[in-house]
């Protein structure tokens, strides 16, 4: 939430408006006095990193009255507020709305009783409302993801990580509760996110007899010699009667069924606290901006809105048809309508669960399909956190459609060797939260192995490809493709999935992997800029991996609340370095004595790391010193997070399925033929959607030399991070979102 309001602070001074806090929520509005404040640019210093609010949150009775939003009224005219920006739930988005609509009733009041004067009424005569969902629940419909959900998603993944090392030593069952209300999405995404055994969701609620199958895949699972099992219950978990079922229930049952040593763990306001992720605070800055944009176009005649995320773009929603759909979702769970329930949580969530369904279950043999295919699966290039979660789902995937899986260790030079072996169902459990790439990754080209590949690929009768890499793998599919003249053996159907730190594969906005670097660069400046406020008068300049891809160095200095950061995509010179002190030495007159600037480690072979920090140091003297750090390969390790394991499993399991379907197409005659150009594709996200996109099609949308896309959607989102360092630029609005109406919305608002 304080990035939002950071956000909305900034650019409210960015263009010219008086910005105030209204403390404590509704309850602050009510009350007034010095619960309304007007903001400087330094107030919402420093509080990127933190998490809660700052201007505090309450729940308020007063403000259900009339009387209490009278009040209100009053309150907001003293100051001449008629323009309101709401973070938080669907009740208190509920509460604008009814307040918006009130308020010209409202006024009049105010003027009969002699409290304003007449003029007032005219003068202040719309109040104009912009929503932000802040709820680490994901619970209201039209929004992907709302402020907080992936935050509380990291504390329930490093709860579970913890787990799973002491349960793996103990052979223990460990039941988590996990928050969430009415909606199940925090518990199905960890669910996905760490392979558990089970959930419970309110949306989706266990058959008749579930307490037997329950039991009857734990002990699989431990004759499967699995030595934990972890199931994961919902705080609004329900059975098809609507009765509840607690993590205690759970618990007791297994004990008395199986007499496993078993724990219950509830973790409770954990998942509201703790440092916000790197996805959350570019979600809150980039909703913030678009909030202060609406209400400036805001008219009398429009609906109050939310602005809100769909795939990677800002859309802006009616906020009382997303009410209503949420509402809708709760009405449908009460009459016992759970598929209609799950449809109207969105697309996102119906794909959640979906995969969940398929990944956790293991079907006996008989019931497995065989369709006498074989399916490689490989890494290649350099490790990305979340490659193992994509080699888990393909593999289950591949099992699940009938084929047989292999795997391919050390990429393209250990398929030259004949390092290839079936690998089975079981032998990728427990790989989703595990960093780096254990089948072994390479960066070597297929190019100079090609007649051994093809040899293997023979022997091992390979009928299909799935490639899980960065700009390599890429590479390496347009040149398997184009070798298709001369070797029959690689006329079968190959897909890619991009998994790079760098995110610079084409045809794709995201890549596994690049959330946890993100997140790597985003925790690490934290700690800097702490210890750069403890100097006072400091700048840190940090040199981040990337390639010529500016990705992680502009998004990074986006959620960290960078000065500036220098990528190659845009090019600078001279002046703009001598700009960019002038700037900072202005900043150390303010309250706020540190600067912070991120240097991507190839946006100029003259102006390098050390150039700049030199650069800084001699034209600070006297004004501010410097230090410098280089992030390096710690920004390829660790755990991945829990959006690159969720993306990671969705987007391989996406791709083995058109593997299948690309097979059954392509089988004549007793073999695999495939040569056309749409059999040789890269799965990526395209704003929105998942698509399928012929390599040799991407072809002119790469820029070789320097192995990145030429157009790339975040550079859009550059200006943002100038606006709230204070540089006054001009910034682009016509790609802010325009008012979109819910999908499958039945009430319209006027508009």
């Amino acid at each position: 939430m304080n990035a939002a309001v950071r956000a909305v602070v900034r650019m409210g001074i960015y263009v010219g408006a008086k910005m105030y806090f209204v403390y404590e929520g509704y309850q602050g509005m009510v009350d007034g006095g010095n619960n309304i404040v007007e903001v400087t640019w330094e107030c919402v210093s420093s509080i990127l990193q933190v998490g809660g609010t700052v201007i505090g949150s309450a729940r308020c009775q007063a403000f259900r009255t009339r009387e209490g939003r009278l009040q209100a009224a009053y309150n907001l005219i003293q100051k001449g507020i008629t323009n309101l920006c709401v973070i938080g739930g669907d009740g208190s988005l509920t509460g604008a709305n009814l307040f918006r609509e009130e308020w010209n009733g409202l006024l009049e009041e105010l003027a009969q009783t002699g409290k304003i004067e007449k003029e007032a009424v005219k003068k202040y005569a719309y109040l104009n409302i912009v929503g932000m969902v802040g709820s680490i629940d994901n619970d209201f419909c039209g929004t992907d993801m709302t402020i907080g959900t992936d935050s509380a998603l990291h504390r329930i993944i490093e709860v579970v990580d913890a787990i799973m090392t002491t349960a793996q030593s103990h052979q223990r069952t460990f039941v988590l509760e996990v928050m969430g209300r009415h909606c199940g999405y925090l518990a199905l995404v960890s669910a996905l996110a760490c392979g558990a055994d089970w959930v419970f969701i309110p949306e989706y609620p266990p058959e008749e007899g579930w307490e037997k199958q329950l039991c009857v895949k734990l002990s699989e699972n431990r004759a499967r010699k699995k030595r934990l099992n972890i199931i994961i219950v919902a705080e609004g978990a329900i059975d098809i009667h609507n009765k509840p079922i607690s993590s205690e229930k759970v618990k007791d049952l297994v004990v008395s069924q199986l007499g496993y040593d078993t724990r219950v763990t509830i973790l409770g306001h954990v998942q509201r606290g703790g440092t916000p992720s790197a996805f959350d605070r570019i979600l809150a800055s980039r909703m913030g901006v678009d909030a202060v944009l609406a209400l400036l176009e805001a008219t009398p005649n429009t609906p109050a809105c939310v602005v809100s995320l769909s795939g990677n773009q800002s859309v802006r929603l009616p906020l009382m048809e997303c009410v209503h759909m949420t509402q809708e979702v709760q009405k449908a769970m009460d009459n016992r309508q759970f598929d209609e329930a799950v449809k109207l949580r969105g697309r996102s969530f119906e794909n959640n669960l979906n995969t969940y369904k398929m990944l956790s279950q293991k079907k006996s043999d008989a019931e497995l399909p065989k369709s006498n295919f074989n399916v490689a699966v490989m890494n290649v290039g350099a490790p990305a956190a979340g490659m193992n979660a994509a080699v888990r789902s393909a593999v289950r995937m591949g099992i699940i459609e009938g084929h047989k899986m292999l795997a391919v260790s050390n990429g393209f030079e250990g398929f030259s060797k004949g390092q290839i072996k079936e690998i089975s169902w079981g032998a990728v459990g427990g790989w989703t939260g595990q960093g780096g790439s254990i089948l072994g990754t390479k960066r070597t080209l297929p190019a100079k192995y090609l007649e051994k590949i093809a040899e293997q690929m023979r022997s091992h009768n390979i009928n299909a490809l799935l490639v899980i890499g960065g700009f390599e793998a890429y590479l390496g599919l347009l040149e398997l493709s184009a070798a298709r003249e001369k070797y029959e053996e690689f006329c079968v159907p190959m897909v890619m999935v991009p998994a790079t730190v760098s995110n610079n594969v084409p045809g794709s906005d995201f890549s596994i992997g690049a959330d946890t670097a993100l997140n790597t660069i985003t925790d690490t400046c934290d700690r800097i800029k702490l210890s750069a406020s403890g100097t006072k008068r400091r700048v840190f300049i940090i040199e981040t991996m990337g390639g010529y891809c500016g990705y992680l160095a502009s998004m990074g200095g986006l959620s960290a609340g960078a000065d500036v950061a220098y990528i190659f995509e845009e090019q600078f010179d001279i002046r703009e370095l001598q700009a960019n002190v002038e700037h900072l030495t202005e900043k150390m007159k303010t309250s706020i004595q540190r600067g912070l600037v991120l240097r991507n480690e190839n946006c100029n072979e003259n102006y390098t790391t050390d150039f700049i920090y030199q650069l800084y140091s001699e034209e600070g003297k006297g004004v501010f010193d410097c230090r410098k750090n280089v992030l390096g390969h710690m920004q390829q390790g660790g755990a991945p997070s829990p959006f690159d394991r969720n993306f990671g499993t969705k987007i391989s399991a996406k791709a083995i399925q058109w593997i299948s379907h690309k097979l059954r197409e392509s089988y004549r005659k007793g073999k695999v033929f495939a040569n056309t150009d749409d059999s040789v594709c890269l799965l990526g996200m395209r704003t929105r959607t998942l698509l399928f996109q012929p390599v040799a099609e991407l072809k002119d949308q790469t820029d070789f030399v320097h192995r990145i896309p030429k157009e790339q959607w975040w550079l859009k989102l550059r200006p943002l991070m100038k606006i709230l360092a204070k540089y006054k630029i001009s910034y682009d609005i016509s790609d802010s979102g325009q008012l979109e109406h819910v999908p499958g919305c039945n009430i319209q608002t006027s508009s």
